[in-house]
């Protein structure tokens, strides 16, 4: 390729939007060359490239904006310190087929069994396939509506809650809500049913909802919602965390 032709190809592809290629074009010329490649096959090989980099940017940025505590996977997950918690139905969630249908996912269970990190895994997995993501504890989320309301910009607010394809609700249950508070709660799941997807986590049974949102009308109402489209999946083993500082404990002692 004669240096005018290439400058010139590097020009149109930083016009059109795709950095990737007026970068790399000297190397995906010598893999052309060094293969012999086609017309076709070079054309397939400069557009997948530029297609995985755009994904990966996408993904990225994805990520950055999702609020995600951690970035952790299903790989991560081990599912052999809980006997009691089938992976098949943590692998099912995986495809994102209740995304693509608009629906939830709730993961039950006490602290520290590892709920947060399926919740995020999953997260992570919808922002690899492209949907948008926004995280957040319940507690934080009641918080900045309320502040907001007092402002009134509630509407605006919302927005945060409404407009990504899945959020996550981590924490219910931590915190008894006042009534105000628990109408916030509904406002967000009533507006996102049917057109979008939650995934939450929560230390307690819905049985128990009543008493977390202080009023059992407003928890049958949120639940009705939530569970009408919704996979629950119950955690009921040991924890992560006592694990970990039994395992530190224990190192301690031999050392001394």
């Amino acid at each position: 390729m004669t240096e005018l032709v290439s400058t010139r190809i590097r020009a149109t592809a930083a016009k059109l939007g795709l950095p990737h290629l007026a970068e790399a074009l000297t190397h995906y010329t010598q893999r052309a060359d060094e293969s012999k490649m086609g017309y076709l096959d070079f054309l397939d090989l400069v557009l997948s490239e530029e297609l995985a980099v755009r994904d990966d940017r996408r993904f990225r940025t994805g990520l950055r904006t999702s609020k995600l505590p951690h970035h952790k996977t299903l790989d991560d997950y081990d599912f052999s310190f809980q006997p009691d918690l089938d992976p098949r139905k943590i692998k099912d969630l995986a495809t994102l087929a209740f995304v693509e249908a608009k629906a939830n996912a709730a993961l039950l269970g006490p602290p520290g069994v590892g709920k947060t990190h399926i919740a995020v895994a999953l997260a992570v997995a919808a922002c690899r396939a492209g949907y948008s993501v926004y995280f957040t504890s319940l507690d934080d989320m009641v918080s900045n509506l309320k502040a907001a309301d007092a402002t009134g910009r509630l509407s605006s607010k919302l927005g945060t809650y409404l407009r990504p394809s899945v959020l996550v609700i981590d924490e219910v249950g931590y915190e008894i809500l006042e009534r105000g508070e628990a109408n916030l709660v509904f406002q967000v799941i009533s507006k996102r049913y049917e057109k979008g997807s939650i995934i939450l986590t929560s230390n307690k049974s819905f049985g128990e909802w009543g008493q977390v949102f202080a009023d059992e009308v407003l928890a049958t109402a949120i639940l009705d919602r939530l569970l009408h489209h919704c996979d629950v999946i119950s955690i009921n083993g040991p924890s992560y965390r006592l694990k970990n500082r039994l395992r530190n404990i224990e190192k301690t002692t031999e050392v001394a």
